[in-house]
């Protein structure tokens, strides 16, 4: 099973860390709030731990549970502590009328952090396209980007210990329209499906 450290204490962070307690992995929290790291790594149970902030993360793999905004400053901030680690970006860059991408080029949160991290640590983007609500209630497809393979195949073997399907979609530029697959999800749901009970995923026609 994985070690991961969830930096975030909110929604998805719950969601993430739940299930991968119940998927028999390590979980660590951390936060700016140590009151809430403490109150959702007590909730998460398991064994879940809390961590102090911007210190070494006990996890492999690092998800940065936060919005968009804050994801390439925390990575920043943490610097040398996520040396060596695999660093999961689940963000959402949207506008805010959520018709476009809030940085308005082709690149994306997980390639910015990409430059902001320590060398010797990988990226991967993933996540991004699933509700919340859905991955507390289903078992959707997860997508995945990331130039590093060894580090797409951990983070595809903790995805898989969720219960879930991962599926590479390529190389870190891929995270771009990993993100315009958020965007679109996000249209769906207030246009042609009407509500958020669905996730984008793969079906094959082998046949």
């Amino acid at each position: 099973m994985s070690s991961i450290t969830l930096i975030g204490t909110g929604n998805m962070a719950r969601a993430i860390g739940t299930l991968a307690v119940a998927g028999g992995n390590t979980v660590e929290v951390m936060g700016r709030d140590q009151t809430k790291a403490d109150g959702l790594a007590e909730a998460l149970g398991g064994g879940a731990t809390a961590g102090k902030w911007a210190a070494v993360p006990a996890g492999d793999i690092v998800i940065t549970a936060l919005l968009y905004a804050g994801v390439v400053p925390v990575v920043a901030e943490y610097g040398d502590a996520l040396a060596g680690k695999v660093i999961v970006d689940i963000s959402n860059p949207f506008n805010a009328t959520f018709d476009g991408l809030a940085h308005g080029e082709e690149t994306s949160i997980a390639g910015e952090v990409a430059k902001v991290a320590p060398a010797s640590a990988s990226v991967v983007k993933a996540f991004n396209t699933i509700f919340r609500n859905v991955l507390e209630d289903g078992r959707p497809d997860v997508f995945m980007a990331g130039d590093d393979a060894q580090a797409k195949a951990a983070v595809a073997a903790f995805i898989e210990s969720l219960g879930l399907r991962p599926l590479d979609a390529g190389g870190l530029k891929m995270a771009h329209w990993l993100e315009g697959m958020g965007l679109v999800t996000v249209a769906l749901a207030g246009n042609g499906v009407g509500h958020w009970e669905f996730a984008l995923g793969v079906d094959e026609f082998t046949g």
